[in-house]
């Protein structure tokens, strides 16, 4: 996949990916959708541009390791649901909070915070993989 046409078109493609997937995520725990979909769209965004531009690029583009941010997920979404123990209710008991912005209300929740903590470990890991066989296909070339 190193045509002119893919590694011109592949930068758009990964960041609309991205951003849909973030929205997939954010939405998720109101309607379908959800922290594991949303990691896989970025997670495919992270292999496309892997293709277009290889493994190197995407390691620079990153900055931290995949790993990495799939264990910060695995944090993420642990200490949001002992957030709960703090008030004296079982494990993984939703908590929110409302916050008034002028004349907007913003709801943030555990749920959000636990689909996030899914939302890395899915892309970290999966980025991890992907990167892994891309490199492993660079090697054979």
């Amino acid at each position: 996949m190193n045509t002119v046409i893919f590694r011109t078109a592949a930068p758009l493609i990964v960041a609309t990916m991205l951003v849909f997937s973030v929205y997939v995520c954010l939405r998720g725990h109101n309607e379908p959708g959800g922290g594991f979909i949303g990691g896989l769209i970025a997670a495919a965004s992270i292999a496309v541009f892997g293709m277009a531009s290889g493994v190197p690029a995407v390691r620079r583009a990153l900055k931290v390791d995949p790993l990495a941010i799939a264990g910060f997920g695995v944090l993420l979404a642990g200490f949001s649901g002992l957030l709960s123990l703090f008030i004296h209710a079982p494990f993984m008991t939703s908590i929110w909070l409302y916050l008034e912005l002028g004349d907007t209300t913003v709801p943030l929740s555990t749920p959000m915070f636990f689909d996030i903590g899914v939302y890395f470990v899915v892309f970290g890991t999966l980025s991890a993989i992907a990167l892994a066989l891309e490199s492993d296909h660079e090697e054979d070339l």
